[in-house]
């Protein structure tokens, strides 16, 4: 008996020690997936908050240069050395050094003596020109080579004959690009003149050469102020009174295309510069405001119109700086006051510090936008930029924004593009739109087929059927979603194209058909009722909707053709306006819900089957029918589980990625068509961060858009399970 005590002390000891281990186990397992959550969360935070930091502006350095007469000033890629245009034809080349008095005029050509007028091309083409007293213009592009000066002949011949009169040139436009460069000119008579170029192969050689067109322009009346020549060498803008006159040059005669009143109705305007690549022109008004004009198509026609007007509290803008590749620029106020402005942003300015006393009489930014450079006479003033991403704001992220070329504000997901110059859209709810439409689609069909196949499965079925249809649902989750997205984006949208009346037809025809097939059971003598086994009335019912939705297929071309001219996909387009893609979010409803189910399902099934047999039993023995016991005792019973099974799809379906990434066109538009693609959060985060560069605002946004995904997964969850203890609370008397 000792013997046997001893056995059981040890046992009961050996018991202990496993409880305890497994209960500290799952004590750390829980903690470390709370502290890997709570690491995630904060990684995210990490990458993101850079993005919203302030914009800054720091003195560097300060000196003088005996460099007067100033017409431009260029700084170049590494920072390290300026080039300076004068009005009298000079280039000089400025070491810039952090140490003081390390600065100096290194080199000096001369480019044109005595020239009429000067011209910059976009900052990013780094071309100027100078105009002569003969109507002839030389075209040069600065280069550093060896820390030696050089110039480089963009195009054939420096020296270009644009006026054939040989008036002086008082005005120039120039663009130089690849494969085409434009050159336009103002007489001292007010007469336009203009050039065009376009690179083709020589017959002879094979080489590249340039081939030039001499437009004949037309009279626009009004002294020219400014101009400004598109980079594809196709539009002029010219800056002439009150209007600017946009003429086209894609003819050998330069036809006006439009003339535009840009004073809005208040000052006139005195100076008009691009944003990069052209598109958009920044005129400031004698009220020193600034505002955005760019071209849009309205009823067929290409107007200019107003997006922004820039001012400032303190003073009016002068000294409108555009950098290099982003669209945003700097401008000094009365005061000396400098202020940077972006155009996906608010009209409100994204940088502002009182760096002068009075404002200097010119400014640069560097092509990394990373440094200032003013000069006032003989004073210099170097400044160390810190904006890397002007692009990202609140506004752009979440509020609608003016792009160019839209016709109006908008909410647009388009990262990349083809060109540098391009104006980054980052907006977010096009994408968090995608995933919620998705998401809604999706439960749509999985909510219904899941709850009404956890209530039978639970309550109805027999226990041998049980044994063998739950465990094959649960399976189902196990399935690749991988394989999912595959088979819908390949085999599963062809199918809906072509039987898009078919899928209708059973979406209507097969819960009247499950309807009717109960009330026809119904109706049958009680004999016959009892030959069927109880739970087992699914074999009955399976057969019939099978032959139901073969006979919607059947019938789809025939309802097709008859209703619909053969085409239901034109028939929409055409007379509905509806679109059509074929990789749509019906689709990915369908597929999505496949996905879904399982998990819904198998959490809602356990609740009802876990209901106490007690409260059913006596529910009956009080002369309740069991449809009644279902509905008023059991599902109120399992509520909370089935809530929570619910609320798991939901947050299941806006984390899905690779159906959407496979099964959908991956367009981020924001419409509830159901026949139309989308885009989510997870399929953009996909497919883009492979690609995005390792610390842009592009790649910080993709991490953003993360962290929304995150947000929206640990709201659903958290409003789940307070709905759900709730729920537990309300009914736990039952």
């Amino acid at each position: 008996m000792a013997d046997a005590g001893a056995f059981l002390t040890d046992n009961n000891r050996n018991r202990q020690r496993k409880d305890r281990f497994a209960r500290y186990g799952v004590i750390a397992g829980g903690i470390s997936v709370l502290l890997t959550l709570v690491l995630i969360f904060f990684y995210l935070l990490y990458v993101i908050v850079p993005v919203f930091a302030p914009a800054r502006i720091t003195p560097v350095q300060s000196f003088s240069i005996p460099l007067t007469q100033t017409a431009a000033v260029r700084v170049n890629e590494q920072n390290t050395h300026a080039f300076h245009f004068s009005s009298e034809g000079q280039i000089s080349l400025v070491a810039l050094s952090a140490r003081e008095g390390q600065q100096a005029v290194t080199q000096q050509q001369a480019v044109m003596a005595n020239p009429t007028s000067f011209a910059a091309a976009l900052p990013n083409e780094h071309v100027f020109a100078y105009g002569d007293q003969s109507g002839g213009v030389t075209v040069v592009k600065p280069l550093i080579r060896q820390g030696k000066l050089m110039m480089s002949k963009p195009l054939t011949s420096s020296y270009i004959q644009l006026d054939t009169q040989g008036q002086p040139l008082v005005q120039l436009a120039v663009s130089v690009r690849r494969q085409v460069a434009a050159l336009v000119g103002v007489t001292q008579d007010q007469r336009l003149v203009a050039k065009v170029f376009h690179r083709g192969s020589g017959l002879d050689t094979g080489e590249q050469a340039w081939q030039e067109t001499q437009l004949a322009m037309p009279a626009i009346g009004h002294p020219v102020t400014d101009m400004v020549v598109t980079p594809d060498g196709r539009t002029v803008y010219v800056l002439n009174g009150r209007q600017v006159t946009v003429i086209d040059l894609r003819h050998t005669v330069g036809r006006i295309r439009q003339q535009t009143d840009v004073s809005q109705g208040a000052g006139d305007p005195v100076a008009m510069t691009a944003l990069s690549g052209a598109n958009s022109l920044l005129i400031t008004g004698n009220d020193g405001k600034v505002t955005q004009w760019f071209e849009v198509v309205s009823t067929g026609q290409r107007q200019l119109i107003p997006a922004r007007t820039f001012s400032a509290d303190s003073g009016a803008l002068h000294l409108v700086v555009p950098e290099y590749y982003r669209k945003g620029f700097l401008a000094v106020q009365d005061g000396g006051r400098l202020t940077g402005y972006y155009m996906a942003d608010s009209p409100a300015p994204v940088l502002e510090s009182r760096l002068f006393s009075q404002p200097p009489d010119l400014m640069a930014v560097s092509p990394r936008a990373d440094r200032l450079l003013a000069i006032s006479e003989q004073q210099w003033q170097l400044f160390k930029v810190s904006n890397p991403y002007p692009e990202v704001s609140f506004s752009s992220l979440w509020q609608k924004v003016w792009y160019e070329g839209y016709p109006e504000p908008d909410y647009v997901w388009q990262s990349t593009s083809g060109t540098d110059e391009s104006e980054p859209k980052l907006s977010l709810i096009p994408v968090v739109f995608g995933t919620l439409k998705a998401a809604f689609y999706a439960l749509c069909f999985a909510i219904p087929l899941a709850l009404a196949g956890a209530i039978y499965t639970a309550y109805f079925m027999s226990s041998s059927m049980r044994k063998v249809v739950k465990p094959t649902i649960e399976i189902m989750e196990a399935l690749p979603t991988v394989i999912l997205g595959f088979l819908a984006g390949i085999w599963l949208a062809p199918i809906v194209e072509n039987n898009l009346i078919g899928i209708v037809l059973s979406v209507l025809v097969l819960p009247l058909v499950m309807v009717a097939v109960g009330l026809g059971w119904a109706m049958l003598p009680g004999g016959w009722q009892r030959k069927m086994p109880t739970g087992l009335h699914i074999l009955l019912l399976m057969p019939t909707l099978v032959l139901a939705g073969y006979l919607c297929f059947s019938l789809s071309p025939v309802v097709e053709q008859a209703y619909f001219g053969g085409d239901i996909r034109s028939y929409l387009t055409n007379n509905w306006g509806i679109g059509y893609d074929q990789r749509n979010a019906l689709v990915v409803g369908i597929a999505m819900a496949f996905a879904v189910i399982p998990t819904i399902f198998t959490i809602a099934e356990d609740a009802i089957y876990s209901v106490p047999s007690h409260l059913s039993s006596g529910s009956l023995a009080l002369g309740a029918t069991p449809w009644q016991t279902l509905t008023r005792v059991v599902l109120l019973t399992a509520s909370p589980g089935i809530f929570s099974a619910v609320m798991m799809g939901l947050g299941r379906a806006v984390g899905e990625t690779m159906i959407v990434l496979m099964a959908t066109g991956n367009t981020p538009i924001m419409d509830w068509n159901i026949l139309e693609g989308l885009r989510t959060l997870s399929a953009t985060i996909a497919i883009e961060m492979p690609e995005s560069e390792v610390g842009s605002a592009h790649y910080r946004v993709l991490f953003l858009a993360a962290f929304v995904l995150f947000v929206f997964t640990f709201f659903f969850n958290t409003l789940a399970e307070i709905v759900r203890q709730r729920l537990r609370e309300k009914y736990k008397s039952l």
